[in-house]
């Protein structure tokens, strides 16, 4: 359903004259034959849909607040695709709102992947954790991997697919993350925050906006704000309140996914979870979550 709903958003926004070409990796075992993501097709007919299947990669590799060994799929991309010399990747926690043609034009030169970087330069934890914890120059970048272009020619080419399968058998904190920025550090294209907008981005977007100005321009952070791709990267908004929930719902609701009791039941368990939060949890939540000047 998360992914349907992604694709669904992909495919409304695109524009009159692009065609995706769309590839679904899974694990074995998956059965996706008569289900409701295999009828996109139908409903939009500017794309083609197609099932790989990823046998025995990443079994046993290392997991982490409940992301699967399937994660690591994006790793291997330009292999398990070799239709394409570029791909743009994307997890399912997503709900894109433009047109990603231009994107795919970008010419990545020698870069192996174009990616958002995690803002260091604002984040303390963040230059800690890319210092301390992995050993790399923070200064680099320190790039998200939900939304990836790839250079797979690139990385087919430079024999980067064995060092990312050996990395995959450390237990890194991030995974995936952490494995694509330590191979290819230095390597990359900075795309700006309107390609992944995490919450953490969208928090410093809105929260500190003259320093997001300052580096990305007040273009692409009003460009961010009201169109590219949302990328939930924490708590899901089917499962529980997060910010940019109603964006993800608003897309849910027309797709063919939609289903009356899910619904129900996903509002009535959060009206009995805030009931029973005490007043400083109210509060609290008020805070974490603030709602900017333009939608309040």
């Amino acid at each position: 359903m998360p992914a349907g709903v992604a694709l669904t958003s992909l495919l409304e926004s695109a524009a009159a004259d692009t065609f995706y070409d769309i590839f679904i990796l899974h694990a074995p075992g998956c059965d996706f034959s008569g289900s409701a993501l295999s009828r996109l097709p139908e409903r939009y007919p500017n794309c083609r849909l197609t099932f790989r299947k990823v046998e025995g990669e990443f079994v046993g590799a290392y997991e982490i607040r409940g992301i699967p060994e399937t994660a690591y799929y994006r790793l291997l991309a330009p292999e398990i695709i070799p239709e394409y010399d570029k791909i743009l990747y994307s997890d399912v926690d997503v709900i894109i709102r433009e047109d990603l043609a231009p994107y795919y034009a970008i010419d990545l030169g020698d870069a192996y992947f174009g990616a958002v970087d995690n803002c260091g330069r604002f984040r303390p934890d963040v230059r800690k954790y890319v210092t301390q914890s992995l050993g790399l120059d923070w200064q680099k970048g320190y790039y998200y991997s939900g939304n990836l272009l790839i250079n797979s020619a690139a990385i087919r080419r430079d024999g980067l697919l064995e060092r990312f399968r050996a990395l995959g058998t450390k237990a890194f904190k991030q995974q995936d993350m952490d494995i694509i920025n330590i191979a290819c550090n230095g390597r990359f294209r900075e795309m700006g925050p309107a390609f992944c907008m995490t919450c953490q981005l969208y928090e410093l977007l809105v929260g500190r906006r003259a320093d997001m100005e300052s580096v990305y321009g007040a273009a692409e952070v009003d460009h961010a704000l009201s169109s590219g791709i949302v990328h939930y990267n924490g708590e899901k908004p089917w499962k529980g309140i997060c910010l940019n929930m109603d964006i993800w719902w608003d897309c849910y609701r027309r797709s063919i996914f939609f289903d009356e009791a899910f619904c129900r039941d996903f509002w009535d368990g959060q009206h009995h979870r805030l009931e029973r939060l005490g007043l400083m949890k109210r509060i609290k939540m008020v805070l974490r979550y603030p709602l900017d000047r333009k939608n309040a």
